[in-house]
């Protein structure tokens, strides 16, 4: 009997962990992407689509934070199963994962102290000091740009804190996503910031699987699919 109570409580556990959908989340990318509380995911666009897809899926979505230089790792191991908010150029070699089709668009950009003039080009913004995101790939030209000093990267804690650091014209401008950058101005008004009209890249963004996803690719990008093409993702992205 106790043999058989064994048996059967492996074989729940093992079917509760089957059951789990685990996505990665930055705590760096911030709102409206992610709202991170006490280490844990509560909100944001990265919850809402993990959850809506893992119901679709018949999984529980589970939220496991990642750092951006552990992405490999964590997928190689499966310790997270999808992470989105991803593009290719931005993995080391993104040919050993399946990539979901493009399920919206994001656009680097500046922000700058309202005491500095606009920037319209990368030699305008040479012997700048500019604020970045920890194990983050920009445009090729940009990277150069840091690998020959032309530009002083500093990696920020996150977005926030470079935001105190601009206030204070610590920093020559930050550089992020539009969509993190205008929900901070849209939560600090009166903040002497503002966003800088160069638009130095646009890109498709995607979710990138692991090799021990447990539902097939072709599940998960026919969901996702759905989500885009029914204009679900453009309305959380809208509402948040």
């Amino acid at each position: 009997m106790r043999t058989l109570l064994t048996l059967l409580l492996i074989g729940w556990s093992f079917c509760t962990w089957a059951a789990e959908l685990r996505w990665g989340f930055a705590k760096a990318d911030g709102m409206p992407y992610v709202d991170v509380h006490e280490q844990q995911l509560r909100g944001g666009f990265i919850y809402q689509l993990g959850q809506q897809a893992s119901q679709r899926l018949g999984y529980e979505a589970r939220f496991v934070e990642v750092p951006n230089k552990r992405i490999d790792e964590f997928m190689q191991r499966g310790r997270i199963h999808v992470i989105c908010n991803n593009n290719p150029q931005w993995m080391e070699k993104p040919e050993r994962y399946h990539w979901s089709p493009p399920l919206y668009s994001e656009e680097d950009v500046l922000l700058l102290h309202r005491q500095q003039a606009p920037i319209n080009s990368l030699q305008e913004l040479h012997d700048t000091v500019l604020g970045t995101q920890l194990g983050y790939v920009y445009s090729a030209e940009l990277m150069d740009a840091f690998a020959k000093q032309l530009v002083t990267r500093k990696d920020l804690r996150d977005l926030r804190s470079g935001i105190n650091l601009l206030k204070k014209q610590r920093l020559g401008a930050i550089i992020d996503m539009r969509r993190p950058l205008s929900f901070q101005l849209s939560q600090q008004p009166d903040a002497p910031l503002q966003l800088n009209p160069w638009v130095i890249e646009r890109y498709d963004m995607h979710c990138t699987y692991s090799p021990q996803l447990p539902v097939s690719a072709e599940q998960l990008d026919r969901v996702l699919q759905e989500l885009r093409d029914q204009g679900v993702i453009a309305q959380l992205l809208k509402q948040i």
